[in-house]
């Protein structure tokens, strides 16, 4: 069972990570906003889908290489600690212009579904995402490796599903806000870019 602590870091962190619009969030108010609520719930479930599917995915992979050798398992983990520090250096020093919502054309909830779980899936991105996080937050205190992998994987669909359903019924008052705020795009890399930061630095130096 994971430690308190770390499930309230853990849980923090992908809250915030979400509340940055991303492409996943971009797309389902896209979505909303031309088809509906319904379109945009479909989206958000078809989005998550995608991430368990790279829950499942990272679940086993690591859970074997970890059963294989420990001394392997802390290469991935700090090999994964290395990405997030360069996603988000290479996120602070970017240049952003303003957020726009991806274009749509009004669709059937059942494909706006699908769709989404299509572009989640082949997003390398949210696998390396994936492979480079969820071993941040497994230690072998807090038992076996697979049942931890399993038990973030879920927390972050289960987050994921809430906070896309927000946006599906705030699609208006979201896209209007959007809109209000053009420069958005300018900060948000450089919010993102902090948190990624801050995360490798404070895991890689969390056991020493």
């Amino acid at each position: 069972m994971i430690d308190t602590a770390t499930l309230a870091t853990y849980v923090l962190v992908v809250m915030g990570l979400m509340l940055i619009p991303g492409p996943a969030v971009l797309l389902v108010l896209a979505r909303a906003t031309t088809g509906g609520r319904s379109i945009g719930f479909a989206s958000g479930l078809g989005i998550a889908t995608g991430d368990l599917v790279h829950t499942i995915m990272a679940t086993f992979g690591l859970s074997a290489i970890l059963a294989t050798s420990a001394l392997a398992f802390s290469i991935v983990k700090y090999a994964g600690v290395a990405y997030l520090v360069y996603l988000g250096l290479k996120a602070i020093t970017e240049k952003s212009g303003r957020l726009d919502l991806p274009t749509t054309r009004p669709i059937s909830a059942g494909k706006a579904f699908r769709q989404a779980i299509l572009a989640e899936i082949l997003n390398p991105k949210t696998a390396l995402f994936f492979l480079a996080f969820l071993p941040q937050f497994v230690h072998p205190a807090n038992g076996p490796a697979i049942l931890q992998f399993a038990e973030l994987g879920i927390i972050f669909v289960l987050l994921s599903v809430s906070y896309t359903a927000v946006i599906a019924l705030a699609a208006g008052s979201f896209g209007r806000w959007l809109q209000r705020n053009p420069g958005i795009g300018r900060w948000q890399n450089k919010v993102v870019g902090a948190v990624y930061v801050g995360l490798g630095l404070r895991l890689a130096l969390q056991d020493r």
